[in-house]
């Protein structure tokens, strides 16, 4: 039996009861505080680390008698932190002492800020790290942690689109808890994509359930799309990037010319991801945004959400885009006329639907946007 002291987002009970497996009811638990270090949060990221600090304590909770199948849930989820466990002496609330041992990152692997506050946490992140560990410990004993710690980034933006699916507005014609019943629900597989897999029924329309259907989604999350245009040139800029999707699908010009495009990070929101995606991919200043449509581009075998917008800018003042080399993104861009764009569009040249949605956006409102301000 091995007793961990925890002193940052395992001392939420509801994400130690989810890497556990188990309920915490029968947990034996009490605070515990480790002298001589502090709790800080890591900057540019959503969890904490513990540090040596002078006359700092941190304070945490102290978990006695964990079983050694507890211990490897554990080291799975913490070993993707690159954390490893070490001994330390913990006081008690009673004056006592008590040995355990601590979740430690590795020296120098994270740059710290100011002190940590659970309750903030729980209250920004804690949602969002309860659906990406329940994706993480789908792969217990399937993947490595360092395999797991790879695809953090995207298990992240997932749940974040998940947690934003939540949020909107509810079917008023069905009750998901009685329209919907899930028999099996599998995560497939864990890369950059996600892949869920369940047996299911739903209601038809004549008010019975469905048979029992196998059905899988390739999960991505949240994406911003932007059509930059220029109303003073009436120009659009267009990028153009090799898509693996489309070359494995078959296509023959798996080159695809596109908006602007990318997902919205955790933490984000849509306009803040298009206005970033916009300078890193095409060097594009957007003075404003026009929103075009909230939609799921192809329902039937992708949970991927994308906001597409229409970007008002000046094309003229370009500077350098091209993508991030650290995404694997090699792009290219162009500025074309908006009369060449739509010859393009009534010719189905472009085999990209965000575009085709964005450029039949912009027929319908370009006279508006290209009004002079008053």
């Amino acid at each position: 039996m091995t007793d961990l002291f925890f002193y940052g987002t395992l001392r939420y009970a509801a994400l130690l009861e989810l890497v556990l497996g188990r309920s915490g009811a029968d947990l034996d638990t009490c605070p515990a505080s480790l002298a001589g270090h502090g709790i800080f949060a890591v900057k540019g990221e959503i969890f904490p680390a513990i540090e040596e600090r002078a006359g700092h304590a941190a304070h945490g909770v102290l978990v006695k008698g964990l079983s050694d199948e507890d211990v490897a849930a554990l080291n799975f989820y913490e070993g993707g932190f690159d954390y490893d466990l070490k001994d330390v002496v913990l006081q008690l609330q009673d004056g006592t002492e008590a040995v355990a041992s601590v979740y430690f990152p590795q020296p120098g692997l994270w740059q710290t800020g100011p002190a940590w506050n659970l309750e903030e946490w729980v209250a920004n992140w804690g949602a969002l790290t309860l659906r990406a560990a329940q994706e993480v410990m789908a792969y217990q004993g399937r993947m490595s942690a360092a395999e797991v710690a790879r695809c953090f980034p995207s298990v992240r933006t997932r749940a974040a689109a998940w947690i934003a699916a939540q949020a909107r507005q509810q079917d008023p014609d069905h009750d998901l808890a009685e329209d919907v019943v899930v028999h099996t629900h599998k995560h497939a597989h864990l890369n950059f994509y996600g892949m869920e897999e369940m047996d299911l029924q739903f209601r038809r329309n004549d008010g019975s359930l469905s048979p029992v259907m196998n059905r899988c989604v390739a999960l991505v999350g949240r994406a911003a799309v932007v059509l930059p245009y220029d109303p003073v040139r009436d120009e659009v800029l267009l990028v153009e990037q090799f898509r693996a999707a489309t070359f494995i699908a078959g296509e023959q010009s798996p080159w695809m010319w596109e908006p602007v495009a990318g997902l919205v990070d955790p933490g984000e929101t849509a306009e803040q991801a298009a206005h970033r995606e916009a300078m890193e991919e095409a060097g594009v200043v957007l003075e404003t945004l026009e929103p075009v449509a909230q939609v799921y581009p192809s329902s039937g075998a992708s949970g991927e959400f994308i906001h597409i917008f229409v970007g008002i800018g000046d094309l003229s003042r370009r500077e350098a885009g091209g993508g991030l080399a650290s995404e694997g993104e090699d792009i290219r861009c162009k500025v074309i006329s908006f009369e060449d764009l739509m010859v393009e569009v009534d010719a189905q040249r472009y085999l990209d639907m965000p575009l085709m949605t964005a450029a039949l956006w912009l027929a319908r409102h370009r006279t508006r946007l290209r009004k002079p301000k008053t």
